[in-house]
């Protein structure tokens, strides 16, 4: 995969109203290559036809449970997993975290958490491998190569990139044509400890426009999302 968003994603659940209602949003949020499964039977035959990247399991099932079920699939495929279930009880939670499941969230959810997680999961999970498998970014005339931190400019010279330029901008196409907060993007550069560092990232955007913006007074391409955060345009931006 190129990006999160080219990911494989397995929804376990028995209830078909929210197997309609995942798939809705996942859409809607850019993922294409979803399969639903209204029991372990279904789970197991989709599994095997196609290999998921990431399972969203229920845990009351019909015709059995989502632990159970998660122990078959894992035994065949490393794949992560996110276990949804309306029991709260802690031994539950722990129960499947000890299972090696990855993630756990309890019903009712928001959905914006819920797509966050999927977000984080992917990312963390196959970060060694999108970056390699990163193409060229391309912003009008000019190209940008996020490996070697690069700017290529229309007449042939280069401009390097900082290493927080790099990173902001890897976040950035990573999700590109989706909005970004500016907790996301400050998390992405200086971890969870990010607080105090939001005047810092104006600075640092500002910069990175100079950089890949033709006219970085009248962006193109980095755009500002008044208070929510940032995205990169995509290849259409006009």
């Amino acid at each position: 995969m190129q990006t999160i968003y080219d990911a494989k994603i397995l929804l376990v659940d028995d209830t078909p109203e929210l197997l309609e209602l995942l798939q809705q949003h996942l859409h809607a949020a850019g993922y294409q290559n979803l399969t639903a499964a209204g029991n372990c039977a279904a789970a197991r035959a989709a599994f095997a036809a196609s290999r998921p990247d990431l399972m969203v399991l229920d845990i009351n099932l019909p015709d059995g449970d989502g632990f159970a079920l998660f122990r078959q699939l894992r035994a065949q495929a490393d794949v992560p997993a996110l276990f949804l279930s309306a029991r709260d009880a802690d031994a539950d939670r722990l129960f499947g975290l000890g299972l090696g499941a990855d993630d756990y969230l309890t019903k009712p959810f928001l959905m914006q958490e819920l797509l966050l997680r999927i977000q984080n999961l992917l990312q963390r999970t196959y970060r060694a491998a999108l970056q390699r498998s990163a193409p060229a970014l391309r912003l009008g005339e000019r190209t940008v190569e996020l490996e070697d931190a690069l700017v290529r400019l229309p007449g042939g010279g280069t401009l390097p990139l900082t290493a927080t330029e790099r990173t902001l901008l890897q976040k950035l196409a990573e999700n590109r044509g989706h909005i970004l907060t500016y907790d996301a993007l400050c998390e992405a550069v200086w971890g969870q400890d990010y607080y105090g560092y939001e005047n810092s990232l104006t600075v640092h955007i500002r910069h990175l426009r100079e950089k890949i913006e033709e006219n970085a007074s009248k962006p193109r391409w980095l755009l500002t999302v008044r208070g929510i955060g940032y995205k990169l345009a995509g290849e259409d931006a006009r």
